[in-house]
């Protein structure tokens, strides 16, 4: 292979990598490219998880075997069947040398091997495979895994230069891992409120309004719950902002309880003492349910005074709902009706048909301001 063709290999792993937006889109950028570079029929990128002892597979490309899943959920080794990962790569580190890949055959280790592997070897029969490289990739200084890529029994086998070239690869991989989750990192900042971990408003509003393209075009149900969570000025104003803090904490965690009754749900923090669920998919029913539980847990909380909670769900009779906004006014009027009411249950918009008074309340015309007190000038005598 021309050194031309490898330098644009490297080139276009390392674009695919880039262009990823989630971790298992870089895994699978990593896995193809890596597979067409080395010419392969097969690649796998696996992680060590060090804290269970074992090589879990992240990814399999190219031509998967039957018990082979694309994304596994439950492919993994015991590190000790694949022993270079933990010893060969330390001594070789240990004397100052970098971590380089190596070839196995069907028939046994070969080019710069770091030792005959029994299971790697077996699964290279078993799955017709007549060879494989395998590379580290190191992050920071330690292993992260390993990249790994196969032939079919009767094509040529990987020589030498193909392990170099791996180890190359495997250094691409690994500094677009590192660039993958550093945008990660920060995406998941940017929709996570950063007191209680939950979702912010910028995460809401993302996913009401695709929940409600998805309602206007195929009729899914879509739910929103809005609370406000009482007392909290008060605890701030008696015991300080650090117990109001750990109140906050505590009822988002009581929030994402419930929230988990719901398949799928989003809670989150809009901000203050403001939180929301949204439910794309289950009925209004079960989202009704988890906001009477989320009304009964907040109640038992030690501090504060308990939720005004309100829903709206395109279930219900609310009427047309044409954007988000709409339903974020049907649940926030719900909740301040609660909160005024002093309801220990949560206020459904729509529950009571066409004259609902949330509802009615959403859609009154705005008053007519009031015309300005025409002032006039007088000129000559005083009154």
């Amino acid at each position: 292979m021309g050194e031309n063709r490898r330098l644009a290999d490297v080139v276009a792993l390392a674009q695919g990598m880039a262009a990823a937006q989630t971790s298992r889109e870089s895994w699978r950028a990593a896995a193809l490219g890596a597979c067409r570079a080395l010419e392969g029929s097969f690649a796998a990128l696996s992680t060590w998880e060090r804290e269970h002892g074992r090589l879990r597979v992240l990814v399999n490309v190219g031509d998967r075997a039957p018990e082979e899943e694309e994304f596994p959920e439950n492919e993994a080794y015991p590190v000790h069947q694949f022993p270079e990962i933990t010893e060969f790569l330390h001594e070789r580190w240990a004397s100052g040398g970098e971590p380089d890949a190596w070839v196995e055959t069907a028939d046994g280790a070969a080019a710069g091997h770091p030792g005959y592997s029994h299971q790697r070897v077996a699964a290279l029969r078993r799955r017709g495979r007549g060879c494989c490289v395998v590379a580290p990739i190191v992050q920071h200084g330690r292993a992260w895994g390993e990249l790994y890529v196969a032939r079919p029994v009767g094509t040529p086998l990987f020589g030498r230069s193909d392990a170099d070239f791996a180890t190359v690869l495997a250094a691409v991989v690994a500094a677009g891992l590192a660039q993958s989750e550093r945008l990660e990192e920060a995406r998941r900042l940017a929709f996570t409120d950063a007191l209680t971990g939950l979702a912010n408003r910028r995460a809401v509003d993302v996913m009401l309004d695709e929940a409600i393209e998805r309602h206007r075009a195929d009729g899914v149900v879509v739910s929103l719950v809005v609370c406000d969570l009482n007392g909290l000025k008060q605890v701030n104003d008696t015991l300080g902002h650090a117990v109001g803090d750990r109140l906050l904490e505590r009822f988002g965690s009581v929030l994402s309880l419930c929230g988990a009754m719901v398949p799928g749900a989003l809670v989150a923090r809009l901000g203050g003492d403001e939180f929301c669920l949204v439910a794309v998919g289950p009925s209004a029913d079960d989202v009704i349910k988890a906001a009477d539980e989320l009304c009964r847990r907040a109640a038992e909380l030690e501090l504060g005074e308990g939720v005004a909670c309100g829903v709206a769900s395109t279930e219900h009779a609310i009427r047309p709902v044409p954007s988000a906004r709409r339903l974020f006014r049907l649940a926030d009027a719900a909740q301040y009706r609660a909160k005024a009411l002093r309801a220990d249950r949560p206020v459904v918009a729509g529950r009571e048909g066409a004259q609902d008074p949330v509802v009615r309340l959403v859609d009154a015309p705005p008053p007519v301001p009031e015309a300005p007190v025409e002032r006039r000038r007088f000129r000559g005598r005083r009154p």
